[in-house]
């Protein structure tokens, strides 16, 4: 989407933490867009910047918050999620069909072929298959 991010993910391990995973994901995507941003849109900093209670100066590139952050225990809610996030750019007409839009992991999923890879065989299968 042009200004979120749906991820979806199925732990292969019984120990994490969703803190740990999400600090991994996000900080390198941080620290990219700002190294862009200072480089390629200087003017565009002032909109990142996140002024503390102290006077420090961050800037961020993710909104505050956690986003929303469900626990899906269910392999059909699994799957049903799945389509949801995919079909989220044609809800919003970015596209016709979701294997069309090229940040999905849909075609991936539907067709083995796409820009972002899924793991589909580490996702439970659903109850009736």
């Amino acid at each position: 989407m042009p200004e979120h991010v749906h991820l979806l993910l199925w732990p292969t391990r019984p120990m994490y933490t969703i803190s740990s995973i999400l600090s991994s994901l996000k900080m390198p995507v941080t620290k990219k867009a700002l190294l862009y941003v200072r480089q390629s849109a200087p003017s565009f900093l002032p909109k990142m910047e996140d002024r503390q209670p102290n006077g420090d100066v961050h800037y961020r590139f993710w909104q505050r918050g956690g986003g929303y952050d469900r626990n899906i225990i269910e392999p059909t809610t699994i799957w049903a999620e799945m389509d949801y996030i995919h079909a989220n750019p044609v809800r919003r007409k970015l596209c016709d069909r979701s294997i069309e839009w090229p940040w999905s992991s849909a075609a991936w999923c539907y067709s083995g072929v796409g820009l972002l890879a899924m793991d589909v065989e580490s996702l439970p299968r659903t109850k009736e298959g």
